[in-house]
């Protein structure tokens, strides 16, 4: 018997009769479509998360070539504009392969690469101009975008690739300009904070000096790789009391400016010299440098004899003659370069607020210490240079804990540069209490009182 089907008037249920059972039609919703979970189909021309996945992996990998390309200015500006069109370019790809290839587009993702290739390309072509005006638009700008991105992926991707990729990639960028407009808002407000002492200029940037005290001669102080005036807080006040004593922040550091210059051990003396001058501060004079900074005491030494009348040498970085000398010479423009922008770019996150995970307060703070580390091989062999400081009175202190096995030995050498010093070994304290403090701190002020006096009187250091 053949099946019969009866059609009734529309708006009725459908049912179908076979071999005499009767069997009613389920309806469909209209929004099934919409509510079914994607599944990828054989049939589609193209598979959206490939093109979501790949788009982005193009752009960061763009974003790293440009920042190393030659033609790329090594500076904050240029770096950091050259980072944002790789970005841009990534979404870009987005937008156009979703179009041609795929029966998802996805044309919202040319306005963040629109964003990003406008902002990188100001930041490439007109520098320092735009950079502080862009500071203030950016954060805002970029927040608002976010916001549009989040609600056209969510209405017109249906892919797990919103999910797992693209999802995080906006919730990054909803950080970035958190925190980046939060860093704006707080350095603009630092700015505005009483600064002790005053800003000189040495040559294309101004350096913080602080001098206190009144007596001759006069101390100056040297905090150690990344640090600052305010780290000798223990210190500098307890000199005073005896004499004249003056701190500095070295360029990029603490009130200093940034310097356009590398700051070896030869620049960083050549700039505290100017400094010093340009300040009227008169030698002779006493230096004390602790860890790096006994590096720089030592080259400004090397450089300037007739002006240094001693030196205190705190736990003090060895130079190459107590040191492994290098096998390649110093200088390697190429490698420097290389190493120039890696360190642009990563205190460049400075401004959006993750230098405060290593401690540091400024993108130029973690600029300048990045820089100097990348100096270190040039910096040991320009301190080198000293290799008799006669019989100027030289303390050497040695933290009692936490060198390395042949630290003492290469402490010892620092002593056999004068015939008139002493090595002191300082139980109980380690690399950083020596500055930081009670009893290190008061150690290294009394070798500084010790090395004074002994100028004062013309006399030999006691024993």
């Amino acid at each position: 018997m053949a099946a019969r089907t009866l059609i009734r008037p529309r708006g009725s249920t459908m049912t179908h009769i076979h071999r005499g059972t009767v069997t009613p039609a389920t309806p469909t919703p209209k929004n099934e479509a919409q509510e079914r979970p994607y599944r990828p189909d054989s049939g589609s021309r193209g598979h959206i998360g490939w093109i979501v996945a790949g788009s982005l992996a193009t752009g960061l990998l763009a974003a790293a070539l440009l920042v190393a390309a030659p033609f790329i200015a090594p500076t904050e500006t240029g770096v950091t504009g050259a980072f944002l069109c790789g970005l841009a370019l990534g979404w870009a790809m987005l937008a156009v392969l979703s179009v041609r290839f795929t029966d998802q587009p996805q044309r919202w993702a040319a306005a963040p690469a629109l964003f990003m290739a406008l902002s990188g390309l100001l930041l490439v072509a007109l520098g320092s101009s735009v950079h502080e005006v862009l500071t203030w638009v950016w954060p805002p700008a970029l927040l608002a975008l976010v916001i549009w991105l989040l609600v056209r992926a969510h209405r017109q991707l249906r892919s797990p690739s919103r999910r797992w990729l693209l999802y995080p990639v906006i919730a990054v960028l909803a950080l970035a300009s958190i925190s980046g407009g939060y860093e704006t808002v707080r350095a603009a407000a630092a700015a505005k904070a009483p600064m002790p002492g005053q800003l000189i200029d040495v040559g294309g940037h101004r350096l913080h000096l602080n001098c206190t005290g009144s007596g001759s001669p006069t101390v100056v102080l040297e905090p150690g790789a990344g640090g600052t005036s305010s780290d000798l807080g223990w210190i500098t006040p307890a000199v005073a009391r005896d004499t004249r004593v003056c701190v500095y922040d070295r360029a990029g550091r603490g009130w200093s400016e940034p310097a356009d210059t590398p700051q070896d051990g030869t620049q960083i003396a050549t700039d505290l010299h100017t400094l010093l001058h340009r300040g009227q501060v008169p030698g002779p004079y006493v230096l004390a440098g602790h860890s790096y900074g006994g590096l720089y005491a030592l080259t400004f030494a090397a450089r300037y004899p007739d002006e240094v009348a001693g030196m205190v040498l705190v736990d003090s970085t060895a130079p190459a003659s107590a040191a492994k000398p290098r096998a390649t010479p110093s200088g390697d423009g190429g490698s420097y370069d290389l190493m120039g922008r890696v360190s642009t770019l990563v205190s460049t996150s400075a401004r959006f607020g993750l230098h405060r995970l290593v401690g540091f307060q400024t993108a130029s703070d973690v600029r300048s210490t990045i820089d100097e580390y990348v100096q270190t091989n040039s910096s040991v062999e320009q301190a080198a240079s000293l290799r008799n400081f006669a019989d100027k009175p030289v303390v050497v202190l040695t933290a009692g804990s936490g060198g390395a096995a042949d630290w003492s030995a290469k402490q010892d050498a620092l002593a056999t540069l004068s015939t008139d010093s002493v090595h002191r070994v300082i139980e109980g304290t380690d690399h950083a209490t020596l500055i930081e403090d009670g009893k290190g701190a008061a150690a290294t002020t009394r070798a500084i009182f010790d090395v004074v006096s002994s100028v004062q009187s013309a006399r030999p250091l006691a024993r």
